[in-house]
């Protein structure tokens, strides 16, 4: 279930119509979003089966002129540590200016036949701000069949702080064109922190 708009007030009735939590993920958003204006949002709750236990989590995007704020929360059944059900919720606030990458991954039904604005089958939204890096190494080698010298390694580091799926199946055709809107104005949001590179044409 996702929800976006361009309001706080629109933020906060995503929060609530969620029904996860809503006095405790709205408190901790409202909180980190401060006194600035929300230019876009995404609620998106997603339920998990854990043996014999079912798990919601719920994740919060919000994005203002100058931050990118990501909210998680995830509810606890009781165990050694409390003897009550317990739900814990974080936020990390980033400066516009400090995104690396937005990265948008679409997943597309008959290809051959695809028309442009057709709603791709899911998404996945993976934005890279530093905080979490992915390095892959594999052995080098200099291109010579026959040599077996050390040549160390290579590899590639990626950017993998958030990583968000939604598919049409599983959230519904109206949540995946609510990630599009949202990953398209985080995108543009990183166009405009950078003063070398010119605002996008509207």
């Amino acid at each position: 279930m996702a929800k976006t708009g361009t309001t706080t007030q629109g933020l906060r009735a995503a929060i609530e119509r969620s029904g996860y939590y809503p006095a405790l993920v709205a408190e901790a958003v409202e909180a980190a979003v401060g006194g600035e204006a929300v230019v876009s949002y995404l609620v998106h709750q997603e339920t998990t089966f854990d043996a014999n236990e079912v798990r919601r989590h719920v994740t919060v995007l919000a994005l203002t002129p100058t931050r990118f704020v990501v909210s998680h929360t995830d509810e606890q059944a009781a165990d050694g540590t409390s003897p009550v059900p317990y739900a814990t919720t974080s936020t990390e606030s980033v400066k516009i200016s400090r995104i690396s990458s937005v990265v948008l991954s679409r997943v597309v039904a008959n290809p051959e036949s695809y028309t442009p604005g057709t709603l791709p089958r899911e998404v996945v939204l993976t934005i890279g701000w530093g905080a979490v890096s992915r390095l892959d190494l594999e052995p080098a080698n200099c291109g010579d069949p026959n040599c077996d010298a050390d040549h160390g390694y290579t590899g590639s580091s990626t950017a993998d702080d958030l990583s968000l799926r939604v598919s049409e199946a599983g959230d519904g055709p109206d949540t995946v064109r609510q990630a599009l809107a949202f990953a398209k104005a985080l995108s543009e949001s990183t166009i405009a922190a950078d003063p070398a590179t010119p605002a996008p044409r509207r």
